[in-house]
């Protein structure tokens, strides 16, 4: 054998190793994709995990109470668990635990979060809602350059203030809304000003120096906004007259944050037109609201990336006329037949959905539901999911599986959804 040949029968066992670990490891973290970063189980009821791959795992206490007043009857130091092809477990009493999951039972996998929870019932609402929030603090946009009496253009917020910062004060006073920050600003009569900032958890003073614009005008070059409003869908009302709505959160417009709230409104809300989803062009659900104190459904309390949440009044409980169901947890969602509840003509009517795609690992908590809109009597009004459907509870076999978030803006027959389990875990934040 010649010895360019022994060279290239070398290079071609090279590749082939090579090959073969790639394939390995992709194949290994498609499996551990496969995986939830944690799994719940009601309390009391046994259930079946299937996620068909060849790993098992050990269970430990992850968290115990600061008091000694239930024992678990899940074994102390580890449970090991088959995942090949299904497992039964049972946990009596709620609490966390961890899975230390190992491929063919030697190869370190992943570590699954385990959570026992108690039984949980919601009733769907479905309904539309007029949705109506005040920001903690002036919110702001961003900076911009203005131009001075003098003719001459500045940017005094430049660098100094970012988008997504709070202004609370203003020389040591209160900034109840931008009105009342315009209005600060404008008696400085040009003297440097001290902002009170909150940015993420800290909380700092600016100064900034306004620049004069007009004979009784000063600015400081800043993009602001203290509030926001639109339409979405009720998702559901719990036991204690508690709603959550939307399925994510209400991000601002320009800067695409999470908007901190000081509080806000729901309301009763007419839609008045469906504009049809097409491919690249999501269609929309618009509507009136009436900002009369008579049409108030609720106040909102927070406002999470799985949605927002708040305690609804009288008005609101009687508008929701369905009966409760059972919460359905991620890992038993099935591929197939499902149903959303929206309204789209004033009264909230179920539609056949296929479930698709169930991603335990998604990214993002709002897209762990994919499916796709059967119904032709749905598919004529709106074309699929369009925007304020936002919210519309996803059912399946009479349990409550989770909540419509968003649509696919190439295909409006399709559509995410968040789990009903993630939406309930935003809550207790």
């Amino acid at each position: 054998m010649s010895k360019q040949l022994k060279i290239y029968q070398k290079i071609l066992q090279v590749m082939i190793v090579l090959c073969i670990g790639v394939m390995a490891v992709m194949g290994y973290l498609q499996i551990q994709s496969k995986l939830p970063n944690e799994i719940r189980i009601i309390g009391g009821k046994e259930q079946a995990l299937r996620f068909g791959i060849p790993a098992s795992g050990d269970v430990y206490e992850q968290t115990v109470e600061a008091g000694d007043f239930t024992k678990s009857n899940i074994p102390k130091n580890k449970l090991h668990l088959n995942f090949k092809d299904s497992i039964t477990i049972k946990g009596d009493n709620t609490g966390e635990y961890e899975i230390q999951c190992k491929l063919f039972g030697i190869i370190p996998l992943k570590n699954v979060k385990l959570e026992v929870i108690e039984e949980k019932e919601l009733i769907p609402a479905g309904l539309p809602i007029g949705i109506y929030v005040k920001t903690k603090g002036v919110l702001v946009i961003g900076t911009g350059t203005i131009r001075g009496m003098d003719g001459i253009n500045y940017e005094p917020a430049n660098n100094l203030l970012l988008s997504g910062d709070y202004i609370e004060t203003l020389n040591g006073q209160e900034v109840k809304n931008k009105e009342d920050l315009i209005q600060k600003i404008n008696q400085s009569n040009g003297k440097e000003t001290v902002l009170g900032i909150r940015r993420g958890k800290e909380s700092f003073g600016v100064k900034v120096m306004p620049i004069q614009t007009s004979p009784e005008e000063y600015k400081i070059g800043i993009w602001v906004r203290d509030n926001t409003q639109g339409i979405g869908t009720l998702t559901f009302l719990d036991e204690f007259n508690g709603f959550g709505a939307l399925g994510h959160g209400i991000n601002d417009v320009d800067t695409s944050k999470l908007m901190e709230l000081e509080g806000g409104f729901l309301y009763h809300t007419e839609i008045v037109s469906v504009i049809k989803g097409e491919s690249g062009n999501p269609g929309e659900l618009t509507g009136v609201i009436d900002y009369a104190k008579g049409n108030v459904l609720g106040t909102i309390l927070k406002n999470t990336n799985g949605g927002i949440f708040g305690s609804g009044n009288s008005l609101l409980i009687d508008k929701v006329g369905q009966e409760a169901l059972p919460i359905c947890l991620k890992q038993d969602i099935k591929l197939g037949p499902g149903k959303i509840l929206c309204s789209v003509n004033g009264t909230p009517v179920y539609y056949d959905v296929e479930i698709t795609k169930v991603d335990y690992s998604a990214d993002s908590i709002n897209k762990g539901i994919v499916f796709k809109v059967r119904d032709e009597n749905l598919l004529a009004l709106t074309g699929g999911i369009v925007q304020g459907m936002s919210g519309s509870p996803i059912i399946q076999d009479g349990k409550f599986v989770g909540a419509v978030t968003h649509v696919f803006v190439q295909d409006s027959t399709k559509g995410f959804g968040i789990f009903i389990e993630n939406m309930l875990e935003a809550n207790l934040e």
